[in-house]
């Protein structure tokens, strides 16, 4: 079992061009309430800026010259256009097969990897963020990723370990400061896919999944959404506190 699926084309060329469109509105909006300073700004251990804006939060890219954004999260909120996913059957059906249960609400986020600029984010899984978060209930969550742009390998699409959820937590890397990345030894790159789609296409896999996702640089973005769902009727990420010590307890 590979533990993740790959809708190819799901969304139609109209319905990514819109969806383009909200992102990007989206992003200056949240942008220019961050450049009026409305914002709660917190560093972590490795020196990623996190501005907090009107509830979302904007991740900004650690190594580019001037600013550029990494993610928002969450975001759902922000559009209808937005909200309305979360009840797509396309995405909810596939999504409650996956996990085992009628889908519901975590967290919506936006990824930019911007042309040229777009980091690479190393070898981790979701987990144990969401451990941190959720406690045992993170093992229910599984992420849905719409692909707003072709992705391709020189743009830095998704790299998967096949078949690793089944191992559970892995061991993390001993010398990364926030504790959350995944130990490089521990990989096994041999087996590692690189899912390559067209725009509209949508890839699933649960929190315990490895993976990574390399540089953009190319000139052109890579824009994504990414709907966390879990197993409906549970607090959703905005009500839970993040603690860290709870990493303790995992292996």
């Amino acid at each position: 079992m590979t533990g993740y699926v790959v809708l190819e084309s799901l969304f139609t060329a109209a319905e990514v061009e819109r969806l383009r469109g909200v992102a990007e509105q989206v992003h200056a909006e949240v942008v220019a309430a961050a450049e009026a300073g409305e914002t709660d700004v917190t560093v972590w251990p490795d020196g990623h800026r996190l501005e907090k804006v009107r509830g979302t939060t904007i991740h900004w890219e650690p190594d580019a010259v001037g600013k550029a954004v990494r993610s928002l999260s969450p975001v759902s909120q922000l559009h209808p256009a937005l909200d309305e996913l979360w009840d797509e059957p396309r995405l909810v059906d596939p999504m409650s097969s996956l996990i085992g249960a009628r889908a519901g609400r975590f967290v919506a986020k936006l990824n930019f990897k911007r042309a040229g600029v777009g980091s690479e984010f190393a070898w981790h899984q979701d987990f144990p963020y969401w451990y941190c978060c959720a406690g045992d209930a993170a093992y229910d969550i599984a992420t849905a990723i719409v692909m707003l742009d072709d992705n391709t390998v020189a743009n830095g699409a998704m790299t998967l370990i096949p078949g690793s959820p089944a191992n559970g937590p892995v061991r993390r890397d001993p010398r990364e400061p926030t504790g959350l990345l995944v130990d490089p030894t521990a990989v096994d790159v041999a087996r590692a896919v690189t899912v390559e789609a067209p725009a509209g296409s949508v890839l699933m896999f649960p929190g315990l999944m490895v993976h990574r996702s390399a540089p953009n640089r190319t000139a052109s973005d890579r824009r994504s959404l990414l709907y966390c769902f879990q197993p409906a009727g549970r607090p959703e990420l905005s009500a839970l506190t993040y603690d860290p010590e709870r990493l303790a307890a995992l292996p």
